[in-house]
């Protein structure tokens, strides 16, 4: 007759992540692209420059290579308003620009909403004729937003 080793299980209390913004990042890129209607190298663009504050065309074009090269995303973006001229270009200096408000204002709603705020459901995803993608964010957004809302009910003042 063989013996079985019989091995303990140790109990293990399972411990939150202390970072876990990420988790909604599929979501908040979705719902963004929706309802600023920009690319998703857009996007990406507009949260590198957000930290960059001033910047001129040749260190756009840097960045630009990485996110997946674009000649006409700098004037995509400047014809749109979300980013704007800062200073004219001269005989010896060139032109600077920088995020617009409404730019600003666009990456700062993406960080909120990964810091835990609610969406808005104020985007086109949220219209009734809308494709299959739409809808299933849109429920899913809408389920974040009710446990957003529960646990505001149930923080400690």
């Amino acid at each position: 007759m063989a013996k079985y080793k019989t091995r303990r299980r140790k109990n293990y209390d399972r411990t939150e992540p202390p970072r876990d913004y990420m988790k909604y990042w599929r979501v908040v890129k979705y719902w963004t692209r929706n309802k600023y209607d920009i690319t998703l190298g857009e996007l990406d663009m507009m949260l590198f420059l957000y930290s960059e504050g001033i910047f001129n065309k040749d260190q756009f074009d840097e960045f630009n290579k990485l996110v997946g090269w674009n000649k006409n995303r700098f004037k995509s973006l400047l014809s749109r308003d979300w980013i704007v001229k800062w200073r004219n270009h001269t005989h010896n200096e060139k032109a600077l620009y920088e995020l617009s408000f409404k730019g600003k204002r666009m990456v700062s709603n993406v960080y909120d909403k990964l810091n835990g705020k609610e969406f808005s459901e104020n985007a086109p995803m949220f219209k009734s004729d809308v494709g299959y993608n739409d809808r299933a964010y849109r429920e899913y957004i809408m389920k974040i937003n009710a446990s957003i809302r529960q646990q505001q009910r149930h923080a400690p003042e």
